[in-house]
């Protein structure tokens, strides 16, 4: 059956996020745009993922747990899991291979975490959007290690995409699904074997997309997404 999804979307927890990007905001304009799928991914944390979930429950939306990983090299990797606290473990981990700097509010843009219910219940102090000191294989690795999928994102758009930054899709380490931007040019090569998704990497509330990317799946679970994007492609 065809489910509608986007699967990469940046709340106010990420400093380059609107503050209207609230996780219940978000998830409202989700299912008004009609779709059935949505993924959370701030840069480098889960933290506004439990509400999220509580959103997209009350929305009647899976909500797939992820987060915007940045490597070493600066390339974006998605990383997707099983559960939401899954995804806030594997977020503890990676905080300690963060860069030791505090947000610049003023300068970055403001880090909340929030409940369901609107409410800001902290502030992220540590400045999320720095490269981790994760090479991209030993990130893929991890992400992995925790039950998870890794996913680079926009592979085809801007210097934090994996072809522009390093010029050629790399043999290790071996990618099933990849994110391309939709309106440039990709090379085949990139793709080929490769489950692709379009999302939206949503920043604004307006960005989120309409049904407009649709994957077949069995059912509608995280599981089976998640095994979908872990299987090779069939030729």
């Amino acid at each position: 059956m065809l489910r509608f999804a986007d699967l990469h979307m940046h709340s106010c927890l990420s400093p380059c996020g609107d503050n209207d990007m609230t996780p219940a905001n978000l998830c409202g304009m989700a299912k008004i745009k009609g779709l059935d799928i949505i993924a959370l991914t701030d840069h480098n944390t889960a933290r506004n993922l439990p509400a999220a979930q509580e959103c997209c429950d009350a929305y009647g939306l899976l909500l797939l747990p992820g987060m915007e990983i940045t490597t070493r090299e600066e390339v974006h990797m998605l990383g997707y899991f099983d559960t939401v606290e899954t995804a806030l473990s594997f977020s503890e981990m990676l905080k300690e291979h963060l860069p030791k700097k505090k947000n610049k509010p003023d300068f970055f843009g403001h880090q909340y975490v929030m409940n369901s219910d609107d409410e800001v219940i902290d502030e992220e102090e540590s400045l999320l959007i720095g490269a981790t000191d994760l090479p991209l294989t030993a990130a893929a690795r991890l992400v992995r290690e925790f039950g998870g999928v890794p996913v680079p994102a926009h592979i085809n758009r801007g210097s934090n995409g994996l072809i522009i930054n390093q010029g050629f899709m790399p043999m290790e380490p071996v990618f099933t699904t990849v994110e391309i931007s939709a309106v440039l040019p990709c090379d085949e090569a990139a793709t080929r074997g490769k489950h692709v998704l379009h999302s939206s990497d949503a920043h604004y509330l307006g960005d989120i997309l309409e049904r407009e990317s649709a994957l077949r799946l069995p059912e509608l679970t995280v599981s089976a997404l998640l095994d979908w994007m872990r299987t090779p492609k069939e030729a």
